[in-house]
């Protein structure tokens, strides 16, 4: 299965609760396709590049998930059928980035789980004169 990142703008003159229920079923189309939803982000709202259908603004969203080709297909056949949604992109995901990714996220635990090592001394700067 290959991972995807799908990132859409949602109006914002949608009440919060339909956004909310919105989102949450566009969410689900992911784990009702056997898809496995890795992170859902809310950005909340963001003052848009330019103007689309006379909005300044809009509600940012984006979904990471591992699923068949058929996800992000029937996505965006979603996508294209609400009115509310102003923008929409998925990417698939390089492999090797994710592997970086987790390399990363490994060091970082690993320094902080390590005890702190010894602080470094100031080193006095240099008092010869250059001619």
């Amino acid at each position: 299965m290959s991972q995807y990142e799908t990132g859409f703008i949602v109006a914002p003159n949608l009440p919060e609760e339909e956004a909310t229920s919105l989102i949450n079923q566009l969410a689900e189309v992911v784990s009702a396709r056997n898809g496995r939803l890795i992170k859902k982000d809310l950005w909340g709202k963001r003052k848009l590049a330019y103007p689309i259908k006379r909005f300044n603004e809009g509600l940012y969203v984006f979904l990471v998930y591992e699923s068949s080709p058929a996800i992000p297909a029937e996505l965006e056949r979603r996508f294209k059928q609400t009115d509310a949604i102003l923008r929409f992109i998925t990417v698939k995901r390089d492999p090797r980035d994710t592997a970086k990714g987790k390399k990363k996220v490994k060091a970082v635990e690993a320094a902080e789980t390590a005890p702190a090592a010894a602080e470094p001394q100031p080193v006095a700067p240099a008092t010869e004169e250059v001619k």
